[in-house]
């Protein structure tokens, strides 16, 4: 791939661009795949920019060449002292129905008890500067009890912080961070770019317009440029924010490069694996859906789901239901590594997600040579075009392309071929310079001289 003519340039200056990053996770602190991306993303644009990432909780032996981590958690109260007021969460409009008790990857049923404003005037009047304040992040779990809560207290610290920091640019991810970046924004003018990752709308569906949707869109609409990960998520941004494609350019998440390896079968019948969050985003109840065609043809396949969430004791039940538990399997949360043992034996790996902004797991089977089944309504799909897809809801085509997998090695060859060739253009360089690129075709960044 040749470099574009402005990042030669940029690389060859010292001067180079100052990006003010704002994360709600990050190695070795996470949750999931947000704070890795974050984190690679944030490498890669290192090349060409100086990157300062401003997140609630670090820790401070885990250091980051060429990038300048602060975790608020590790502020003392002298440098958080004289905080003022602010009226951003004012202006996102008033919302009747909302959970505290959030997480970004999980849709939580909106309870009708809170109301927005009352609950945001509240936070703004009892934070203290201080230890309380710090506190706050010292937690394991960042979703944990009251996010919005912390939150808001994020947005207001990361605020101040900023006016003691040198950027041209800030640069948002997801919901958690996008009231820090507007409150930056309004207090310095520089220009506010939202990398989106998940939304709402994706996780509890189109129905879903309570307090974290209406942070989304205020977010999304004050901000400068949208950077999706895949035309797919832009596509939700203008038709359920409704938010103008001249202000949305989708950048493709990348792949850290693996070493992929074979280990001896656990099973003696063929493996088709899932590996994901167990929510209705994902679609696992079509996973049991697909899986009974398939055995209703084939009895010898045994289906893997390795992940965890509140659909995990219904799949158990469905399956059961089906006839087809003695086939089925749900291992739980796995590490890194057991995931990556499981991907070392299968044979067919499938990912029928509803609303899949990407959708990196389908990347990692085809980093180990595994034919890949996907749904079309998600972002891989866009990028891996060697894949064979599906529209979530058709079961029986994913299950005929499963069972051709399964007794085609011809097809398996081909399909694992295209796709693994489809890796070159998946990386997170190609995505740091999509970034520095974005920027640019906005006039974000500062003239060169």
């Amino acid at each position: 791939m040749t470099t574009p003519p402005i990042l030669d340039e940029l690389t060859s200056k010292a001067d180079l661009p100052k990006i003010l990053m704002l994360g709600w996770e990050f190695p070795p602190v996470i949750n999931g795949g947000l704070g890795v991306a974050c984190h690679d993303l944030c490498i890669a644009l290192s090349k060409y920019a100086n990157v300062t990432m401003i997140i609630p909780k670090s820790n401070p032996d885990f250091v980051v060449k060429n990038l300048n981590l602060i975790g608020l958690n590790t502020i003392d109260a002298k440098t958080l002292r004289n905080i003022g007021h602010t009226d951003t969460y004012k202006k996102v409009k008033q919302v009747h129905f909302i959970d505290t008790h959030l997480n970004p990857y999980y849709n939580g049923n909106a309870s009708p008890h809170h109301d927005l404003q009352n609950l945001t005037s509240q936070y703004l009047k009892t934070v203290k500067v201080g230890d309380e304040t710090a506190e706050i992040f010292q937690i394991d779990d960042l979703y944990g009890g009251d996010i919005i809560k912390k939150v808001t207290i994020f947005g207001k610290l990361a605020a101040k912080l900023a006016l003691s920091l040198d950027f041209d640019v800030i640069h948002a991810h997801d919901w958690m961070t996008m009231i820090a970046g507007m409150e930056i924004k309004a207090k310095t003018g520089k220009p506010l770019v939202v990398h989106v990752h998940s939304l709402e709308v994706d996780r509890g569906g189109p129905q879903s317009k309570g307090w974290v949707y209406q942070v989304e869109k205020k977010g999304m609409e004050y901000a400068d440029i949208l950077m999706p990960v895949s035309n797919f998520t832009g596509h939700i941004i203008h038709d359920y924010y409704q938010i103008p494609w001249s202000k949305i350019r989708p950048v493709h998440n990348g792949i850290r490069p693996v070493e992929p390896f074979k280990s001896a079968p656990m099973f003696k019948e063929n493996m088709v694996l899932f590996v994901d969050r167990l929510t209705r985003q994902k679609g696992p109840e079509y996973f049991v859906d697909i899986a009974e065609r398939v055995l209703q043809k084939d009895q010898n396949v045994r289906f893997v789901m390795a992940g965890t969430g509140e659909y995990f004791n219904p799949l158990l039940e469905r399956a059961a239901q089906r006839g087809i538990a003695h086939r089925f399997h749900l291992t739980g949360f796995l590490n890194l590594d057991k995931v990556r043992k499981l991907l070392s034996i299968a044979d067919v790996y499938i990912m029928p997600s509803v609303s899949e902004p990407f959708g990196l797991s389908a990347v990692e089977a085809v980093q180990f040579g595994i034919p890949a089944v996907i749904s079309k309504q998600s972002g891989v799909a866009e990028v891996l075009n060697g894949a064979l897809k599906f529209d979530y809801w058709d079961i029986n085509l994913a299950a005929s392309y499963i069972l051709n997998l399964l007794h085609d090695p011809v097809l398996v060859e081909n399909v694992t071929q295209d796709a693994y060739k489809d890796l070159e253009n998946i990386s997170w360089d190609h995505a740091a310079k999509k970034v520095i690129e974005g920027y640019n075709a906005f006039h974000l960044l500062p003239e060169m001289v």
